[in-house]
């Protein structure tokens, strides 16, 4: 399955309420197979793949590429939707709700062994109303039932399989099945009978079932509500939640190839930009030292590995071993977008090249690969691609992965001065490419990479420049031109599926990818990338007339299109649009972005602000949802309130507004439960707490732009890494900034030269005019 990263810490269990159904672990010893089963599994061994073309379902209606997907399966699939909701009650049928992603691979797996199997779907269509969802369309209904499946099976991850009942409430699932019946899972086949079955003679006990899933499913959500009841007025939890964090990091870090878990293991930006954070703000204590080298090394050993692709650039999902070798190779844009932002983060720490190198590694990659011409970015690349144009059999890697004779053929120039060596055989070495493959069995348990190399840097500069005798800059030349060349041979391969779906969410953590690396590298290409998808985000998923935002549009030949009912923004696309509007005006420093981001607050604050205990809910009130939740997970992306505690911060801190800074104080303080319990499991919401008992630094710079002082000042800002940092300048007395902020209105030069002022909660610094001094107040 498609692993999601971390599990649920919940104390209430679901397990105990599925006495009488079929899980995932189960051999569904009672069902009684009848003549017509027998014949109905018959046929589905020996069913061909019907004509593609003949059977159009109703998400051939559909834009999302994840649903088109599946359009032509013999499944008669429903999109999530009132119709879908009608046939179910009308009929009173089970529902079966099948969750995933057009990158996902063993969704994939699951279309081809079942969705796209006669028999298979004659039970679903027969017993079922079948409803199909994109899970990056529409994360509120994976949210809910993820939550579910984890709490109920203790594991998690798409295709997510899950049975409901007529009125949406959940009472069975799982996530792959494999068609028939194996020696430790149920087929999916006799799934569908067992659970048709059981609806037919206990109904009525599945129903009162499924309404005790959702109480306790309530419970679960309502949580954290019920302590910050008891603590809206009282303090913002404090110092013991970093304590307990530190703990639960070091529990997790795995010292020998970084990062936190064994396999697999993802990259956790959130985690690594906490790290830093804590280092900057305790350099000389020992903690603050291992914080730092626990970063440093994880974002070098996902650099060296197979995760990094080495040939495209870009960085994979995750690595299914350990060691960063193996990835999943699907590319997701929220990755990019966030290790962009870490690595640049890194840079500033340590000023060492070879991280800005990563930064525009990865983000060639972005506007190479996952751009739309008008700005906005695409959201993904599949993992699975043809294994050659001449066969439609795909395979996980096969895009990626290279055999050894193969770089050989293709690599054979002698190295200069070393004519009995080649090239390819200086790359084979360099990055660990053998004969029989480098892919151990354990991590491709289908057989897929046999005998294939994942590019991975086996041996250091200095070793590979020993072995073959010769000099760094030798070695960077050699490695250069073997890259292009691989480079340009593997574009004559059949590329994997581009999902380019354009996602508000996404594209706001992209923007601000681009934003960071254009303020710390000076780089005018990045910001005018960041502008370009922050014009295409207003001109396609944004309403002027009532401010609200869209979740996402679609492209067809190029041409961007929208859904007949479009759906709405949730809570995460507009964080993620307003930090992305804050980091976009401390690289340009235009007003309009700050004027947009205090809308799209505004509009965030109107829908989603719980009035009662505080916090985001992740949803609007008049969604078809049986439950309205607050995100309180930073996984494979920050969570939307983590997001907006930092925003409220800064915008309020910006703005000079009291109702912001008070709200973020209200926010934090709704989730102490969450955080003293489970702090790792938010530690983008640590980081904003750690900001909240600091204060945000504020460096208001006076003049205009083309000034030389201005710049010389500026670019101090760039040196070093100051967590929570906000940069802005005076602009015109008349200004946006100036009229929500009376005492920036009042900083002005001194003595005709452009000064700084350095601001810590209610105190401010006198001018500073020399940027050595203010690189000394800063600590940069």
């Amino acid at each position: 399955i498609e692993n999601v990263p971390i599990g649920l810490h919940r104390k209430q269990s679901l397990c105990t309420i599925f006495n009488f159904l079929p899980t995932t672990s189960t051999q569904n010893n009672f069902l009684r197979r009848s003549k017509e089963t027998f014949q109905q599994q018959t046929r589905m061994a020996t069913a061909q793949i019907p004509d593609k073309e003949k059977n159009r379902n109703r998400l051939s209606k559909e834009k999302s590429p994840y649903l088109l997907q599946h359009a032509s399966n013999p499944v008669n699939w429903y999109p999530w939707g009132d119709e879908a909701f009608k046939k179910a009650r009308d009929e009173d049928k089970l529902i079966f709700l099948s969750v995933g992603y057009s990158t996902c691979h063993w969704c994939h797996v699951m279309e081809r062994e079942s969705f796209e199997n006669p028999a298979i779907a004659e039970i679903m269509n027969e017993y079922f109303v079948n409803i199909k969802v994109d899970r990056e369309e529409r994360p509120d209904v994976d949210r809910i039932y993820m939550q579910f499946i984890q709490a109920s099976s203790k594991r998690g991850g798409w295709p997510m399989s899950v049975f409901l009942t007529p009125d949406l409430k959940p009472i069975s699932g799982g996530t792959y099945f494999p068609p028939k019946d194996t020696y430790n899972m149920p087929g999916f086949a006799s799934v569908l009978l067992t659970m048709a079955q059981q609806w037919t003679e206990h109904r009525h006990k599945m129903s009162v079932a499924a309404k005790k899933i959702t109480e306790l499913l309530e419970a679960s959500c309502a949580f954290d509500v019920e302590i910050a009841g008891r603590l809206i007025n009282g303090k913002v939890p404090g110092c013991e939640v970093w304590d307990k964090c530190q703990e639960q990091m070091y529990d997790q870090y795995e010292p020998l190839h970084g990062g936190f878990s064994e396999a697999p293991k993802f990259p956790r930006p959130s985690i690594l930009k906490l790290l830093f954070h804590r280092h900057v703000r305790f350099p000389e204590e020992l903690d603050g030292a291992r914080s730092k080298a626990m970063s440093l090394h994880t974002l070098d050993c996902m650099a060296l590995g197979g995760i990094h692709d080495h040939i495209g650039q870009g960085f994979s999902r995750y690595s299914v071993d350990s060691k960063w070798h193996v990835p999943h190779f699907e590319k997701m844009l929220y990755d990019q977008a966030q290790l962009a932002v870490v690595y640049s983060m890194a840079y500033q720490l340590t000023r060492e090249q070879n991280y800005e190198y990563i930064v525009r590694d990865l983000l060639t990659y972005v506007s190479r690969d996952l751009s739309h011409p008008e700005g906005g970015f695409y959201s993904a690349e599949d993992a699975d691609s043809q294994v050659s144009r001449s066969s439609p059999e795909k395979k996980e890697g096969a895009f990626y992965t290279w055999d050894y004779d193969e770089i050989l053929q293709l690599l054979k120039k002698p190295l200069e001065g070393r004519p009995r060596y080649s090239q390819g055989e200086l790359v084979c070495f360099h990055y660990g490419i053998k004969p029989t493959g480098n892919v151990k069995p354990d991590t491709d348990p289908r057989g897929e990479l046999l005998g294939r190399n994942v590019l991975t840097i086996k041996n250091k500069p200095f070793e590979t420049c020993d072995k073959f005798g010769i000099k760094f800059d030798e070695l960077r030349k050699v490695i250069g031109e073997c890259k292009q060349t691989l480079y340009k041979e593997r574009l004559k391969r059949p590329r994997p599926h581009l999902d380019d779906k354009i996602i508000t969410s996404w594209n706001g953590l992209m923007i601000s990818g681009f934003a960071k690396a254009a303020f710390v590298f000076n780089d005018e290409t990045y910001k005018k990338r960041a502008i370009a998808a922050a014009d295409f985000i207003k001109k396609y998923l944004y309403n002027p007339i009532n401010k609200k935002l869209l979740r996402s549009c679609y492209t067809q030949g190029g041409t961007i299109t929208q859904l007949d009912h479009p759906i709405e923004g949730f809570q995460s696309d507009y964080a993620f649009m307003i930090q992305a509007m804050l980091d976009l005006y401390e690289c340009t420093f235009e007003q309009k972005y700050l004027v947009w981001a205090d809308e799209l607050q505004t509009v965030q604050d109107q829908l989603f602000w719980d009035h009662g205990y505080a916090g985001y809910f992740s949803t609007v009130s008049n969604q078809n949802n049986i439950i309205r939740f607050k995100d309180d997970q930073d996984g494979a992306e920050p969570s939307g309130n983590s997001v907006a505690a930092n925003n409220l911060q800064r915008l309020g801190m910006m703005l000079d507004n009291e109702e912001m800074k008070n709200k973020a104080s209200l926010l934090l303080a709704s989730f102490t439960s969450r955080l003293t319990e489970m702090p790792i499991a938010l530690p983008e919401m640590v980081s904003a707490l750690l900001l909240y008992h600091d204060s945000p630094v504020q460096v208001v710079i006076t003049g205009s732009l083309e000034n030389a002082e201005t710049s010389e000042l500026i670019s101090v800002l760039r040196k070093g890494l100051v967590p929570g940092l906000i940069v802005m300048t005076t602009g015109e007395p008349d200004s946006f900034v100036c009229h929500k902020n009376s005492a920036i209105k009042k900083m002005k030069p001194l003595n005709g030269r452009q000064a700084a002022y350095v601001c810590r909660g209610h105190t401010c610094t006198l001018p500073i005019t020399s940027p050595s001094d203010l690189a000394i107040q800063l600590n940069v």
